[in-house]
């Protein structure tokens, strides 16, 4: 099935930003025996279903305080192992969006940020996917920190991804 064309004013607006390339050490919590390089592809906040991400954390609070929202949020708290990762990653062409101010330009204000409703959200990243983009800098809906939203659209290349250390939580 074709994916509908992106949103043409957000795609502006967010090529307008410039991109540039990104590499260090992020974090990744997993459940069970998940591997820490397993993309999503159902969809999440920033990525509608079928486009490829990976969602990594710049710090090692922010990952868990993700994590346990997703607890918090589950009718029967989940019993499945726990670990964080410490990955490296480099990344060619990723645009920061942790300014509030390029978020709400792009239909993204603190309401749509927080909210279990992720429309807003997924248009930006249909059009990062659309540009794409390698990833997209974004502030934590769910701590004080920010996020990476690793895509994997690009048909020349792949991120680099690589798992430094794993501790069981």
């Amino acid at each position: 099935m074709e994916r509908p064309a992106p949103d043409a004013a957000i795609a502006a607006r967010l090529a307008g930003f410039g991109a540039a390339a990104w590499s260090g050490e992020v974090w990744r919590h997993t459940f069970a025996n998940n591997a820490p390089e397993r993309r999503n592809v159902r969809g999440a906040r920033w990525n509608p279903p079928d486009v490829e991400a990976l969602y990594v954390s710049l710090d090692r609070a922010t990952a868990i305080a993700e994590a346990d929202y997703l607890i918090e949020a589950q009718p029967l708290r989940p019993r499945a192992k726990r670990t964080i990762h410490r990955l490296r990653i480099s990344l060619q062409n990723v645009v920061d969006l942790t300014d509030r101010h390029r978020l709400s330009s792009l239909g993204v204000d603190d309401e749509a940020l927080s909210s279990d409703y992720h429309e807003a959200c997924q248009a930006v990243g249909a059009v990062a996917a659309f540009l794409h983009l390698d990833g997209m800098i974004v502030p934590s809906a769910r701590s004080p920190g920010h996020n990476i939203v690793i895509m994997f659209a690009r048909p020349d290349s792949v991120p680099e991804v690589e798992v430094v250390e794993s501790e069981a939580l």
